[in-house]
């Protein structure tokens, strides 16, 4: 009979158990429209951010650094020991393991577990600060109304280096700031420390960091510093279409040694012995005939001009596309940055759920430390999403040439940047007219052909034309001034120059192919870069639609694992698994929608001359695009 007596003690232990469990879920029923969990865009309750948000990397490390430990998190309940007893083995006899089942859940019964309960034991704070279901979480970088006072970088004022960096001011449409041009003297370096401390953050939009790199860019002030050099040896090689004119001018004083002998052999005789000469001249000089060697010389003066021209446009259209991707990678660091922070809530909602359960019987010690495991996991995250944003941050600030003590934020949103209305061969061919790079190689193969012309010419008969006048007058006599004057042609013909001029002719043979390779190599180099914008382009449209619902999808596994895991009827590893998939689909549908405006600059790289378009619409490709659900508030 002792079989049968186990039998019936482990239906009454089934019995007392079920006992509990059934008003638990009777209770998660009626609180689940209240819950703040039921409204996936409501943000998750926050204990470790401060009252104030962080507007710099510095705020955010040290918000992180204050959640690095958990025994530092105020929020987090230091974790109690087990309510419930070990189990008993198999093997113990039939009347403990009946005490062992009975006894834990005798208290629980008369008291069960509930969401409010959970709200009450964890974070009895955030009951009275919990944002209101909908409303959004407040940006990385806040965007006061008021600027500053804003210190000059050589006013020699103090900045406490505990106080975070700050706002200097809100984004504003229109031009950028003054104080975000770097010294007009680029030969200036900070001397102390004060003057590379950041002082404070701006927050930019795209249009006015273009702005910024267009005024403020070293490679594109070098590519204009170019230009005028090409433009001064233009006119210096049309200098030789006009003649030479030069005057010189003496006053010689001499004293004769001849007319000193003769004056001591006979000192009875008045010999002058010195003599002052005063004269000058005038030149005229001009080459007849150059063997073509002239006009050489100033078309390949000209076509350095217009390389160098092309260089300045292609050197634009670059800092334009390297701008915009910087700004999309700082958008992305923001993002990154944002969503982390949203795993960090949600790993800490995690183990205050299994703290509770734990304090109430219904949980394990295990799953308070995986809990515990994942919320660190977060908390690394998040650190190095801070560490990677304020890269992104110095990055774009070096391509503006800004100072050293701002530090810049993107203001606009992540949104579709603009739409592309041309097939992929329109772009192809609207490209190959417009990009400067192809125009710059005919241009340097032309300047290949003129130097290899002025090279043949110094094997050509050369005809040079030379005036001279001359006056003297030598002022110890009063016969006054002499006149001459001079005038010659001058005929040259170098026969042989042992081979340098045909050499040179060579060296530009091979420039000229040199050129044609190039143009053929920037062909196609072209044409893969629209290929590659347009089929990245189209995949991250279709990306976007499907990320979005990916996100509200994720967002509601993750409610409903929460509720099936405080209900008791689910697993840690499922409320784990819904928030990796949660931030995961953030970063998806956030580097989508960045991935298509990158895509978006690539092409108007591709084709240049074509402005970066502001606000968001919405992109149209060839063929039916996909229905797109609405973008739900992160």
């Amino acid at each position: 009979m002792r079989p049968s007596r186990q039998l019936i003690v482990a239906g009454i232990g089934a019995f007392v158990v079920l006992g509990q469990v059934a008003p638990v879920l009777s209770q998660v029923t009626q609180d689940d429209s209240t819950a703040p969990e039921a409204n996936p865009a409501a943000p998750v309750p926050q204990e470790v951010t401060p009252p104030k948000a962080a507007s710099t990397a510095a705020e955010l490390l040290e918000t992180a650094s204050q959640v690095a430990t958990l025994q530092d998190v105020p929020a987090i309940a230091p974790v109690p020991k087990p309510l419930v007893k070990p189990p008993v083995k198999a093997t113990s006899p039939a009347k403990p393991v009946a005490k062992s089942v009975a006894k834990p859940v005798a208290k629980p019964v008369a008291k069960p577990i509930t969401l409010k309960d959970f709200k009450a034991q964890n974070n009895p704070v955030a009951q009275s600060t919990a944002p209101s279901p909908g409303s959004e979480a407040p940006p990385v970088v806040p965007m006061p109304g008021i600027a500053p006072t804003f210190p000059q970088p050589n006013s020699g004022t103090p900045t406490d280096p505990t106080l975070p960096s700050q706002p200097i001011g809100p984004a504003k449409a229109g031009p950028a700031p003054d104080y975000l041009n770097p010294s007009p003297n680029p030969l200036t370096i900070p001397t102390r420390p004060e003057d590379v401390r950041v002082r404070g953050i701006q927050p930019i939009t795209l249009q006015q960091a273009l702005e910024l790199a267009k005024r403020n860019n070293r490679d594109f002030q070098v590519a204009a510093l170019q230009l005028e050099r090409s433009r001064a040896s233009l006119r210096q090689a049309q200098a030789a279409l006009y003649p030479t004119l030069g005057a010189q001018s003496s006053i010689t004083r001499s004293a004769s040694a001849q007319a000193d002998l003769q004056q001591q052999a006979a000192p009875q005789t008045n010999i002058d012995t010195t003599s002052t000469t005063f004269g000058a001249g005038l030149q005229l000089g001009y080459s007849i005939y150059t063997s073509g060697r002239r006009p050489a010389q100033i078309r390949a003066a000209e076509q350095q001009v217009r390389s160098d021209q092309l260089q300045v446009e292609i050197t634009e259209q670059q800092i334009r596309l390297d701008v915009s991707n910087a700004y999309y990678d700082l958008q992305q660091a923001d993002e990154d940055v944002r969503i982390q922070q949203s795993a960090v809530r949600n790993a800490e909602a995690s183990l205050r759920d299994t703290q509770a359960l734990e304090r109430a019987g219904l949980g394990t010690r295990f799953d308070v430390l995986r809990a515990q495991v994942q919320l660190a996991t977060a908390q690394q995250d998040l650190t190095n999403a801070l560490a990677q944003q304020q890269i992104r941050r110095s990055q774009l600030g070096q391509l503006l040439a800004a100072p050293v003590y701002v530090n810049l934020a993107a203001a606009d949103p992540v949104a579709i940047a603009g739409s592309w209305n041309l097939t992929l061969p329109q772009t192809i061919v609207l490209a190959l007219k417009n990009r400067a790079e192809l125009e710059q190689q005919l241009a340097q193969r032309e300047l290949a052909e003129q130097q290899r012309r002025a090279a043949l010419s110094a094997l050509g008969p050369t005809v040079n034309l030379q005036l001279q006048y001359n006056v003297v007058d030598n002022l110890r006599d009063t016969l006054g001034f002499g006149s001459g004057y001079s005038l010659a042609t001058q005929f040259a013909w170098n026969f042989f120059d042992g081979g340098a001029a045909r050499a040179q002719a060579n060296q530009q043979e091979a420039n000229k192919a040199i050129a044609e390779t190039r143009f053929a190599q920037a062909r196609e180099s072209i044409q893969f870069q629209v290929e590659q914008g347009f089929a990245t382009l189209q995949s991250s449209f279709l990306n976007i639609g499907t990320s979005r619902q990916a996100v509200v999808q994720a967002r509601e596994s993750l409610r409903l694992a929460r509720l099936r895991f405080q209900a008791g009827v689910g697993t840690q590893t499922d409320v784990i698994n819904a928030e990796n998939d949660l931030t995961q689909t953030e970063s998806r549908l956030a580097r989508a929608i960045i991935g298509y405006n990158r895509s978006l600059a690539q092409l108007q790289r591709a084709v240049t001359n074509l402005p970066i378009p502001t606000g968001s619409t919405t992109p149209s490709l060839p063929g039916p695009p996909p229905v797109l659900p609405p973008l739900p508030t992160f």
